[in-house]
């Protein structure tokens, strides 16, 4: 049985004060979860919400990881940094990050590995545009991603990756799948899983990433391959994201 994953992406949003009062807020209105929930906050502010989360059900996660070890690479953020903050997750290859900062596939599945060797849980995003999707692409795109990932990890590592499944034509647009549409999607995703190891994609979580709200939730988390949200805007508001917990 899988366990179910809320994770909120920040993304560049967040202040020290208005940090504060979301997590408090969450804080206060987590009670006993029947799910794992993390936050992927900015990197300036790993300090403060490490301290501000400890001991609660709440675990640290991140936006993005370089794929080098030390060194000479400006703004760069080590795997092992991450760690310094007991980061449990990381963000890779999401779609702004394919989009506006030009990473590849390939670059993406760097990531990850770079991630599992620190012992971080690597959430790595695919998903199709709209012209994809109206093209009848959205299995091949998705599928190509997804692959290039899968061919670099051991099977035993494959079991330790969390996939999440963003159409990049439902982030932020108001627009969403259908609870069909994104399970049609998922199942998709695992069976690319499968084709490398059985025993891996029934225990992997894949998340739908598409504007996942507290009226859709409900019925997206319903469907069979569907094991949790990445959330966007509905992570920085505490009523609607622990909403979305509570029907996880």
């Amino acid at each position: 049985m899988r366990r179910n994953l809320v994770a909120g992406n920040w993304k560049m949003n967040g202040s020290l004060s208005a940090n504060a009062a979301l997590l408090a807020e969450l804080k206060a209105g987590l009670g006993e979860v029947g799910c794992d929930v993390a936050v992927c906050v900015p990197s300036p502010y790993f300090a403060q919400c490490q301290s501000t989360i400890a001991g609660t059900a709440l675990a640290l996660g991140a936006q993005d990881v370089s794929v080098h070890v030390s060194g000479a690479y400006t703004g760069e953020v080590a795997a092992s940094m991450l760690r310094d903050f007991d980061c449990k997750y990381v963000i890779v290859g999401h779609s702004e990050r394919r989009a506006y900062h030009g990473e590849t596939s390939e670059l993406v599945a760097q990531k990850t590995l770079s991630a599992l060797k620190s012992g971080l849980t690597p959430i790595v995003c695919v998903g199709e545009t709209l012209a994809q999707r109206e093209a009848g692409e959205t299995d091949a795109v998705v599928g190509e991603q997804l692959e290039a990932v899968l061919e670099l990890l051991d099977v035993s590592a494959i079991k330790k990756i969390v996939i999440a499944y963003e159409p990049v034509w439902a982030i932020g647009t108001g627009k969403t799948a259908t609870p069909q549409m994104a399970q049609d999607v998922h199942a998709a995703l695992r069976g690319k899983v499968a084709l490398r190891d059985a025993e891996s994609a029934a225990v992997v979580k894949i998340l739908y990433g598409g504007s996942m709200k507290p009226d859709n939730a409900v019925e997206l988390l319903a469907m069979p391959d569907i094991d949790g949200g990445l959330i966007g805007g509905a992570a920085l508001k505490a009523a609607d994201f622990l909403a979305i917990v509570a029907a996880a």
